[in-house]
């Protein structure tokens, strides 16, 4: 299996349509073969060290059953225009974890 941890930079107040058109796209990438779960994720303020809080970071969590699944995902279709109708609203990737269990 094969987890994805992918931090999103949002321009600022832009999260609320970014996460409008991700959400529109899950449905899509949930029929892909070998998608487990695709989910966004915010900050929850917890009080917790060494947590830093950011507004304008969107974290998505995903699970593939193979690499391959996930290297089809980023060329499907749908992508494209998930990316295209996104494009205007994200000031780029801030960071992104591609792991295997251990």
């Amino acid at each position: 299996m094969i987890n994805v941890i992918a931090s999103i930079r949002v321009k600022p107040g832009n999260v609320p349509a970014f996460l409008k058109a991700f959400k529109a796209n899950v449905p899509n990438v949930l029929k892909e073969q070998g998608c487990i779960e695709y989910v966004p994720a915010v900050d929850v303020a917890t009080g917790l060290p060494p947590q830093v809080l950011d507004a304008n970071i969107v974290t998505i969590l995903e699970k593939w059953e193979s690499l391959d699944a996930l290297l089809a995902h980023l060329k499907a279709p749908h992508m494209a225009t998930y990316r295209e109708a996104v494009r205007d609203l994200v000031a780029g990737p801030s960071s992104i974890k591609v792991l295997q269990e251990a």
